[in-house]
């Protein structure tokens, strides 16, 4: 009877060492599930984050890159048609808004450079000629922070015509960031100097 007593304890002590290797498997499956669920977690939320993280620098580099309209919009040397004005130009300041990246000015080239629309009631002009000559700067055609650049639209080497009361819109288009536009009532009479505040 002793004998059958020592044989079932060595029994039962062998059972508690496979229940204990059993749980010690099943405990280092459900670490390697977590890990692997942590890990796949982890990388969604860093993946997340760095997108977010884009998508804000694209805004900041579209908000750094946007013009101001310094002063107002003056229209000069105008020859009469009748009533309407068909020559002459139109003259504005631009500048850079805060923090923004400089931008070329440069209307002869052919890529990367700001591009002026006109739209008036009867007709669409896009890419319409014009100069951009330096106020503050430092002589060349790229607008940096800090400098001022005034550009001019001639009325007659664009085919453009002013008519009195008439509503116009220049669309300033950079080459990043939104446009801006300078929409400008005329006046009911029209002088030789005309400033469209």
């Amino acid at each position: 009877m002793a004998n059958l007593r020592r044989v079932w304890r060595k029994l039962a002590r062998g059972q508690r060492g496979i229940t204990g290797l059993e749980t010690a498997i099943i405990l280092i499956a459900f670490v390697i599930v977590a890990s692997v669920f942590a890990f796949v977690t982890l990388s969604t939320g860093l993946f997340s984050a760095e997108r977010s993280k884009e998508t804000i620098f694209s805004g900041l580099a579209k908000a750094q890159s946007n013009l101001e309209l310094h002063g107002s919009v003056v229209l000069t040397g105008v020859v009469l048609t009748g009533s309407d004005a068909t020559d002459g130009s139109l003259t504005f300041q631009l500048a850079l808004a805060a923090g923004g990246s400089p931008i070329s000015l440069d209307p002869a080239a052919t890529n990367s450079r700001v591009v002026m629309n006109f739209t008036d009631a009867n007709s669409r002009v896009e890419d319409v000629t014009y100069t951009a000559t330096d106020i503050v700067g430092d002589g060349d055609t790229m607008l940096e922070p800090g400098e001022l650049f005034t550009i001019t639209i001639d009325l007659g080497g664009n085919s453009l015509v002013l008519s009195p009361n008439e509503r116009f819109t220049i669309e300033v288009v950079a080459p990043q960031g939104g446009s801006m536009l300078i929409a400008r009532t005329m006046p009911p009479a029209i002088d030789a100097v005309v400033d469209l505040h």
